[in-house]
């Protein structure tokens, strides 16, 4: 089967932020905004020379708050949005969200940094009428993993029951059944944990699989993909994909890249001299001046020691609470399969020379 997979560049993105932003301001003053010359948003406009794709959140920051966003070429709704990862790649393609739910505090405060449409972001969405909810395209959901993780970690680490017996979480995925039948979008992508597959002997996935197929007449596929593909990260997820009409999709058409590309010190700040200056931070992360985060995000000595001195107790007794060391060489950071009380582990960087690297 031959296939095309399109990507839209982080090139694209800013480019479109900005010609947007261009519609409600002057160059003068982006160019004040952004502290740069106008002459270069100048050149931005005329793409003389491409704009840094790290401005996209700033000039996210400069469209209007509560108007209607430009319509895209498909709509899709952001269900446990989380602060908003699959709603930055739907963007990318061209895509407007219309509907966000994310029921935890405080990733509502960051996905409302992120994406400043005006919308509210629902937050129960066992509380949601389906009919309130706009129609739109394609629906997006990460629907909680907790359920379907590892025995111990639901059972012994969080005390909750396993799979669908759990009543906060593990039902949540027939809500997303209720709206797909209400909504009948186009298309949709769940995401969840590789266990989902497995968990009780398969029995979860087949009766994910039938109500999707059978119940709701939709086309799906599915694969176990790596984040490693993507990101300095191994972190296995489970795709479902499904379609109204029969589509000619094959996963296998995808081209993945390879692992081991992408490095930890890729999504670092740099402290080489080539941090860019973001005004909007006002240097709440990293101190330009001495070219490192600040310090409040680094390990002191006394804390250092304390966390190796902490590590090696359990440790003599045969546990596994700790820590990780990784470097920004690092291309696979594994992400824990499960974490309870007797095994525990927290990620250090090594930032500076002074920590061994064992």
């Amino acid at each position: 089967m031959n296939a095309t997979l399109t990507l839209i560049s982080d090139q694209d993105t800013v480019l479109s932020y900005l010609d947007e932003a261009r519609k409600h301001h002057t160059q003068a003053t982006i160019a004040k905004y952004l502290d740069i010359d106008v002459r270069t948003v100048r050149r931005w406009e005329t793409r003389q020379t491409p704009p840094p794709a790290y401005l996209v959140h700033a000039l996210q920051q400069l469209l209007p708050f509560g108007e209607d966003r430009p319509k895209g070429t498909f709509d899709f709704i952001d269900l446990f949005a989380g602060i908003g990862g699959l709603r930055k790649a739907f963007e990318q393609i061209g895509g407007r969200c219309v509907f966000t739910s994310e029921w935890d505090g405080y990733a509502q405060k960051t996905y409302a940094e992120n994406f400043r449409d005006g919308h509210p972001i629902a937050g129960d969405i066992t509380q949601v009428q389906a009919t309130d909810i706009p129609d739109h395209d394609v629906l997006l959901a990460g629907f909680p993993c907790q359920p379907f993780l590892d025995w111990g970690v639901q059972e012994e680490c969080l005390g909750k029951a396993h799979g669908f017996a759990c009543e906060t979480q593990g039902t949540l995925f027939f809500d997303v059944a209720r709206i797909i039948e209400e909504k009948r979008p186009r298309a949709f992508l769940l995401e969840n944990v590789k266990n989902l597959v497995s968990h009780d002997k398969g029995r979860t996935f087949e009766v994910i699989r039938r109500t999707l197929t059978e119940d709701l007449g939709y086309h799906i596929h599915y694969r176990v993909m790596d984040g490693a593909h993507f990101v300095p990260q191994h972190r296995e997820r489970i795709l479902i994909v499904g379609f109204r009409e029969p589509t000619a999709f094959d996963f296998d058409a995808l081209p993945l890249p390879p692992k081991g590309v992408h490095k930890l010190k890729d999504i670092l700040h740099r402290t080489d001299g080539s941090e860019p200056v973001l005004p909007w931070d006002e240097e709440r992360f990293f101190n330009h001046k001495i070219k490192r985060t600040q310090d409040k995000y680094t390990l002191t000595d006394n804390l250092w020691l304390y966390l190796q001195n902490y590590a090696a107790k359990p440790k003599a007794k045969g546990n596994g609470f700790g820590f990780g060391l990784v470097k920004p060489e690092t291309w696979r950071v594994l992400y824990p399969r499960a974490i309870t009380r007797t095994d525990r582990k927290s990620w250090c960087i090594k930032a500076r020379a002074k920590i061994p690297a064992d």
